[in-house]
């Protein structure tokens, strides 16, 4: 006997069906819209060292590869946040955590 899958859903199908992975998958696309927008402000060698984290309130979260390239986003933080004050979103703390990528 054979049995019969069900059909295969996409990802946005699926959000629509859940909230809560729809408010994670909004969250996600937000973060990264964010990092989009002052991606212009990076040098262009880190930027591979960056990724977007979460954002809760006004506190948005970069993870960053490496301490060096923490140091240098540090720097360029007050630069990022008007970038994005901005652009529109109420930012007034960029949190940088560094990740070892594991």
């Amino acid at each position: 006997m054979y049995r019969r899958l069900p059909p295969a859903i996409s990802l946005q199908e699926a959000a629509a069906g859940a909230p809560t992975l729809g408010s994670l998958m909004a969250r996600a696309r937000d973060s990264a819209e964010r990092l989009k927008a002052i991606e212009g402000l990076i040098p262009p060698a880190m930027r591979a060292a960056i990724q977007p984290g979460p954002a809760e309130g006004d506190v948005w979260c970069l993870l960053v590869k490496g301490s060096a390239a923490a140091a240098k986003l540090r720097q360029l933080s007050p630069m990022l946040v008007t970038r994005l004050k901005n652009r529109g979103w109420d930012v007034s703390t960029i949190r940088i955590k560094v990740y070892t990528g594991r």
